[in-house]
């Protein structure tokens, strides 16, 4: 019962309602041992719902016929039974056990067509509803669940095509490069084979990479052992200015330290922007900036667009970069403006604040604020009013 807080309190929350509405419906006063017999009663059946939610169920419909109680013990126990519920054939077995009550606890109350009403729009607020709801809920996570599943096998074909048919292709390429790459060529030409070389093997070590991503999920925020990181950026714009690239960098701030998966990212995007700067604008000047702010690094890649080039298309390494990125708790945004095509990125860096858990910890909360307000104030709120 300890491994969920936020539902025992929940649970908790049942009990106190349902005895403060006993209470309250008997102004006269009740004895304590009655009082206490009456949240005894709710927690019992709590607790076995846990295991058996259906006859919960069955004990909240029996309590609310036979003492007119329980409502709020009901709603628990209705919601719960619906996302237990497999199959729509037991939601129609258990909404006819709830209009059995209906009929008994109708069969004893007064006559008349205001008492008989209250007690149908009762049972609908606080069994039939609930009880269809928690179902829904219910078949909404399998359906994303499967889809899931759908997407896992999808992922995995595309990793075995691509081993299959652009893998093996990549790996002649780099066989080829390497005899060239030790051939008798004149300097020169040799520097370039060593070049296309290495390429072609950086090539083949990627589409590993991206084809091992596929297969095992997203790619994880985790560090890559030997992987460069954002302090060989400087390296990296080095080695396209040899290769004749009008390349820039620019760093603003103090540098901050990273955390590994971050750092390693910011590599990959510059590598990226570069490398798309050569292949759709080339000629052109590029800026890499990075951009050190308090607790994040602002990381820009912006190269001119060529006069009379159409739209760029941004391609299939953007797309995995975003993952990647988000993966190691960025975001990453491209595209063009003022005649400029921009790359940028915003990775956290390691600060005091690190690890700990500012929105989702709100969020959190705030579900479970809402979760109390619809299982136990507003029940609450509407059986006093009612009594």
């Amino acid at each position: 019962m300890g491994q969920n807080p936020g539902r025992n309190l929940l649970a908790a929350g049942v009990v106190a309602a349902d005895t403060a509405v006993l209470v309250a419906g008997h102004r006269a006063g009740l004895p304590p041992w009655s009082v206490l017999g009456c949240a005894a009663v709710v927690a019992a059946v709590i607790v076995v719902g846990r295991r058996a939610p259906v006859t919960a169920l069955a004990a909240a419909l029996l309590l609310a016929a036979l003492a007119g109680s329980g409502y709020v013990l009901l709603l628990w126990t209705a919601y719960h039974a619906g996302r237990a519920l497999v199959s729509w054939p037991r939601v129609a077995a258990a909404l006819g056990a709830a209009l059995a009550g209906l009929a008994a606890q109708a069969a004893l109350a007064p006559a008349g067509p205001p008492a008989i009403a209250g007690l149908v729009a009762g049972y609908l607020v606080f069994a039939a509803l609930p009880l269809l709801t928690g179902r829904y809920l219910a078949q909404q996570e399998q359906l994303v669940l499967a889809l899931g599943q759908h997407g896992e096998q999808e992922r995995r074909r595309l990793a075995g095509d691509m081993h299959d048919s652009v893998g093996h292709r990549l790996s002649l390429v780099s066989v080829q490069a390497a005899a060239l790459e030790v051939a008798p060529l004149p300097p020169p030409h040799q520097a370039a084979a060593a070049r296309l070389a290495a390429a072609a093997r950086g090539a083949v070590d990627e589409l590993h990479e991206l084809v091992g991503s596929l297969r095992d999920g997203p790619p994880r925020a985790a560090a890559e052992p030997g992987y460069p990181g954002v302090g060989a950026i400087e390296g990296l714009v080095g080695e396209f200015r040899a290769a004749g690239m009008r390349a820039g960098l620019r760093q603003r701030g103090p540098g901050q330290p990273l955390p590994a998966a971050a750092a390693q990212a910011a590599y990959r995007v510059a590598r990226e922007g570069l490398t798309n700067a050569a292949r759709h604008a080339p000629g052109q000047p590029v800026t890499v900036s990075l951009d050190w702010e308090p607790g994040a690094l602002l990381l820009t890649i912006s190269n001119e667009i060529p006069p009379g080039s159409g739209p760029g298309q941004p391609g299939l390494g953007l797309a995995g970069l975003s993952e990647r990125v988000r993966s190691a708790g960025g975001l990453l945004d491209y595209g063009e403006s003022a005649g400029r095509f921009r790359l940028f990125a915003m990775l956290p860096v390691i600060g005091p604040d690190a690890g700990r858990s500012g929105p989702p910890a709100r969020q959190a909360l705030l579900g479970r604020a809402v979760a109390v307000l619809m299982f136990v104030i507003l029940p609450a709120t509407l059986l006093l009013g009612v009594r």
